[in-house]
């Protein structure tokens, strides 16, 4: 199972007058580095959860058809795109999505197809195109957010020790308890 973004985020869950009126900045001067630290806080927050917080587009890779539901390791997912796998000559075959159900919200997503054809391809043979995001940014929860508002202080708050592309660094106390209603929960 392996995932690929081939349609990043239009825009980061923050605007920078959001980030600039938490760290109570005026002026411009730091405009360059607090974008990019929106984006890191973004892409930390993705990865170690398996949110997508602004919609973008995925792309899971399957060898074969698992036994039941498919599951989706990004949420929430909006949408199912497509479903492809390969002949014998290798041509994209596509896979009806006709009668298909998906329980998006869930973690992790679940999708059913109403007829799962075999690949001729042994590997990444199956490809499910879809949509994965809160929405826009306005649609993406306060906890998030704030997570992310303190992470990007905090961060911040290192910029002459830890250099952008070294970041994130540190975590500030309290990011995992604004994060852990939306982890998934394991038993």
């Amino acid at each position: 199972m392996t995932y690929a973004l081939i349609a990043p985020p239009v825009a980061e869950p923050l605007t920078l007058v959001e980030v600039k009126a938490h760290l109570r900045l005026d002026g411009d001067d730091e405009d360059a580095l607090l974008t990019s630290l929106i984006r890191a806080a973004r892409e930390h927050l993705e990865r170690m959860s398996g949110l997508a917080l602004v919609n973008q587009g995925w792309r899971l890779y399957l060898d074969v058809w698992p036994e039941g539901p498919i599951q989706i390791g990004r949420a929430p997912v909006q949408a199912i795109e497509s479903v492809t796998i390969y002949d014998a000559a290798g041509a994209p075959v596509s896979v009806p999505l006709d009668g298909h159900m998906l329980d998006g919200q869930a973690m992790p997503a679940r999708l059913m197809l109403s007829q799962s054809p075999d690949t001729a391809r042994a590997l990444n043979g199956i490809e499910i195109d879809f949509t994965a995001g809160f929405g826009n940014a306005v649609d993406v929860p306060d906890g998030l957010k704030r997570a992310m508002l303190t992470h990007i202080a905090q961060m911040f708050s290192c910029r002459g020790v830890v250099s952008p592309d070294n970041q994130p660094a540190l975590i500030p106390d309290g990011y995992e308890r604004l994060v852990a209603p939306w982890l998934p929960r394991r038993l």
